[in-house]
This record gives C-alpha cells, sequence and structure tokens, in this order.
C-alpha cells in the first residue's frame, strides 16, 4: 500500500467516526473531521504529514513510499 492511500484511507476513517460520535455524543466531536480536513489541506501546500513522517520513524515506509507493515523484511 502507498502512503497516498493510508492517508486518504486514515482521513476517511477520522471524517466517519467524528460525524457518527457527533451525532450520538456530542456536536462538539465535529472538530475531530474539520480537524482532519485542515490537515489534509495544509499537507498539499508544506507536504508535511504526521502520520507518513511516523511511518518513515518506524522504518516502515521505503524510498517509493510503499508501506511495510512491521517493517522491512532482513533490516534490523
Amino acid at each position: 500500500m502507498k502512503t497516498d492511500s493510508l492517508i486518504r484511507l486514515l482521513a476517511g476513517v477520522v471524517v466517519l467516526l467524528g460525524t457518527v460520535l457527533a451525532w450520538k455524543v456530542s456536536p462538539w466531536w465535529l472538530l475531530l473531521p474539520g480537524f482532519a480536513g485542515l490537515n489534509l489541506i495544509q499537507s498539499v501546500f508544506t507536504g508535511f504529514c504526521p502520520p507518513t513522517l511516523i511511518l518513515r520513524k518506524l522504518g516502515w515506509v521505503d524510498a517509493e513510499d510503499v508501506i511495510h507493515w512491521g517493517g522491512k523484511k532482513g533490516s534490523s
């Protein structure tokens, strides 16, 4: 899976989760999808994306932006 696909998946989950929580629990949960949307917009202009940064620090993303869950095989 490429990092772009993961980011779109993560953003969609956060938007759906925030919407359901706003419907069932409190309207304040609408801040969650708002934050996800703002983060997507800022990442377009700055290139900074926190989930990708975390995956890179864990060593789960290679040079072609392909995610290797749990790290690449053979690396220690």
